[in-house]
């Protein structure tokens, strides 16, 4: 370190190039933020020089002469990882180009062959958006957006929040300077209240902590302007509403000590519901443990209180930093650090499964988007996408772990399959050797599986089943998707649709799940009815003139006609119709497969009229289901809510229980806008507990 320090001192003299006493004055910048993450000699060393030889003023020669191999070394990669930024016309949506995604996959690779690079890189570009301030605007916001998109959700990864708390709130005062101002201004407003307040609850509470025997360390919370505001946009709420404004943190020695201050806390204040977070006994995915109460402190004021051990401190303030020792070999890793380099290793293995996807935006979805961290029953953290469940968990395990999965447990209760996971749950999966993965895990609207990869292995398990036995299954699946959606659609054209050979090919690609029965009603959907048969009857009808009746159904024939649709099969568009000329009534409309129809164009032909959807066919439609169910309380209330999440009209309902079977029927009329809405509205009701049966009636 001293070698480098004297030549530091040396290049970055009085009389020097301007360039090198600038670069040298970035270097011991840059060494004061890192000193706050307690580095090492070789990487202090390193970071003292780097600006140095990133603006071309430290000879290598010298370096050479003067400096170890090691701190060689370090200089020479984070001259690399310096080069990484978005280029200069670079906008949000646009993807990278290859030379900035491969500096990406360096930069990437520097968190796992030694994670201090990172750390520094981090710390430069605080140094750089600090300098920002005074740069002209195209500089500032570039340098602002890509510490708001790359750096500053690295940091939160790695929970080096020392770096991420400055990184976004500079960020946030440069790309949006009128609200950071104001939420500051606010703050300054009452900021001798809140000291005032703040020092109350430190001397109050350092007293009742002292009586009950704990040894504890008190201090105000720093506020942090950027997470104020993102608590205000995610609660749709003003500053006056925010808990944590006015804040405290209780360090102690023990776990135990942590939730005796928590009881002293409670006890003599009133907590705010919903405002407890336990993340010692559920740590968030970078491994941040602590306990957050808001609580009504002080002049009826909400407070914020954050109870940790000195560790947990230590590591949320430094993260991975606080783990210096990994790299000097002092004393086996820690465990949770560890998984994490696993994790970032196993991200930058290559994959075959689509060779032409940008690989920034695969780094994009494994790290800077929301993921959801789980346990095994042993212990150790399985890493999922956002909205994953028990049986996502389970083939992440292993596959065959998925393909036996028979149940599971979160938290050590039974929950269904398609339940969503939450961060900190612990996941055990029961298995049975006569389980096997069900189709319906591949339907989409069901929510059993979340994640592509999963449904590849139910995917490939069903290939490997016999085709015939496939065949079947695929035949069985669609009729009932039909009997559902109350349609009979033309076999032929249904699988041309689908782009299959015919309808064996069809039934085979539904039992293989290549095709999903939510891509069968998008089908039904887009199939346009065939033109009816006009029957030659009279003169008039072989060159017929078209009548747009008023509900939107245009007749083949003479004149305005009233029509209405038949009760007996209740027709929807974009299904086959026909007219059926009624006695005082005008034109009753059927599908033409209704039984009823059939009966009557035997008995009387004459008085078969042939009609299309015409204006009726455009939008929605209304449709009838039923729904059968084990009557229990709440069934009401869950269908309309599958229905308002659907943003389905009720047109009309009724209810009807039979009390010696204690089952519960309800009739209900609703606005479709297609036959795929129908059919993930079916799909969901039925999904519902003590539902046994949901169809679309006529």
């Amino acid at each position: 370190m001293r070698a480098a320090e004297a030549l530091h001192a040396e290049l970055g003299a009085p009389g020097q190039p301007a360039a090198a006493v600038r670069a040298a004055a970035d270097g011991a910048e840059l060494v004061q933020i890192l000193d706050g993450l307690n580095p090492d000699q070789e990487i202090r060393a390193a970071a003292l020089l780097y600006p140095l030889a990133a603006a071309g003023q430290l000879p290598a020669d010298q370096l050479a002469a003067r400096c170890g191999a090691e701190t060689r070394r370090l200089v020479r990669e984070l001259v690399k990882l310096g080069s990484f930024g978005l280029p200069p016309r670079w906008a949000p949506g646009k993807p990278l180009p290859p030379s900035q995604a491969e500096t990406l996959r360096r930069m990437l690779l520097a968190i796992v062959a030694d994670v201090r690079l990172v750390t520094v890189r981090l710390a430069e570009q605080l140094r750089r958006l600090r300098a920002a301030k005074s740069a002209g605007d195209a500089a500032r916001e570039r340098i602002a957006t890509e510490t708001r998109i790359i750096f500053s959700p690295l940091a939160n990864r790695l929970g080096i929040w020392h770096l991420k708390w400055e990184l976004e709130d500079l960020a946030f005062r440069a790309l949006e300077p009128s609200v950071y101002h104001g939420i500051a201004a606010s703050l300054r407003e009452r900021r001798s209240q809140r000291e005032k307040r703040i020092s109350e609850v430190i001397h109050y509470l350092t007293g009742e902590l002292e009586k009950a025997g704990i040894k504890a360390s008190i201090k105000g919370r720093p506020k942090h302007i950027y997470s104020i505001w993102r608590k205000m946009q995610r609660k749709e709420v003003g500053l006056e509403s925010i808990f944590d404004v006015s804040a405290v943190r209780v360090l102690v020695d023990t776990i135990a000590d942590c939730y005796a201050v928590l009881g002293i806390v409670h006890s003599h204040w009133a907590y705010l519901p919903g405002e407890f977070d336990d993340y010692i006994a559920n740590p968030k995915g970078n491994d941040y443990r602590s306990l957050h109460t808001a609580v009504i402190g002080p002049g009826e004021q909400p407070l914020e209180v954050q109870i940790r051990t000195l560790e947990m401190d230590a590591h949320a303030e430094l993260g991975v930093a606080a783990h210096w020792r990994y790299k000097e070999g002092g004393g086996a890793a820690n465990p949770a650090f560890e998984r994490k380099i696993n994790w970032l290793r196993q991200l930058l293995e290559p994959t075959d499964e689509d060779p032409e996807r940008d690989f920034i935006e695969r780094i994009s979805e494994e790290i800077f988007e929301d993921r959801v961290y789980a346990f095994t029953p042993d212990g150790d953290v399985v890493d999922l996408p956002a909205g994953a469940t028990p049986l996502d968990f389970a083939y992440h395990v292993h596959t065959d772990v998925g393909h036996h999965c028979r149940g599971a447990k979160v938290n050590g209760r039974m929950v269904q399959l398609n339940y969503v996971l939450k961060n900190g749950e612990m996941v055990e999966i029961i298995t049975a050797q006569s389980a096997h993965p069900s189709r319906d895990w591949l339907i989409p609207q069901r929510g059993y599986l979340s994640s592509p990869r999963s449904r590849n292995k139910v995917r490939a398990w069903f290939r490997r089943q016999d085709q015939e036995l496939n065949r079947k299954q695929g035949r069985a699946a669609l009729e009932k998707e039909l009997q559902h959606l109350g349609v009979s659609p033309d076999l032929q054209r249904l699988a041309d649709e689908l782009r299959q050979s015919g309808a064996d090919q069809l039934y085979l690609a539904i039992g293989l799940g290549d095709i999903t029965l939510g891509a069968v009603a998008h089908a039904v959907d887009r199939i346009q009815p065939a033109p009816p048969d006009e029957p030659a009857l009279t003169e008039s009808r072989r060159q017929p003139a078209r009548s747009a009746a008023s509900d939107g159904i245009v007749v083949s024939g003479v004149g305005d006609l009233m029509t209405h649709l038949a009760r007996c099969c209740r027709p929807v568009p974009p299904e086959d119709i026909a007219g059926y000329l009624t006695l005082g009534r005008g034109v009753s409309i059927h599908r033409q497969d209704c039984s009823n129809f059939l009966r009557l164009r035997e008995k009387s032909p004459e008085r078969i009229m042939a009609v299309d959807w015409g204006t009726a066919g455009e939008g929605g439609f209304s449709a009838e289901i039923t729904v059968d169910a084990y009557d229990r309380r709440g069934l009401l209330r869950d269908i309309s809510a599958v229905l308002a999440d659907e943003r389905i009209d009720i047109i009309a309902s009724n209810t009807r229980t039979d009390r010696s079977r204690n089952v519960a029927t309800v009739d209900l009329t609703v606005g479709i806008r297609g036959m795929d809405q129908l059919s993930r509205l079916l799909h969901r009701i039925g999904t519902l507990s003590n539902v046994f049966s949901v169809r679309r009636r006529g």
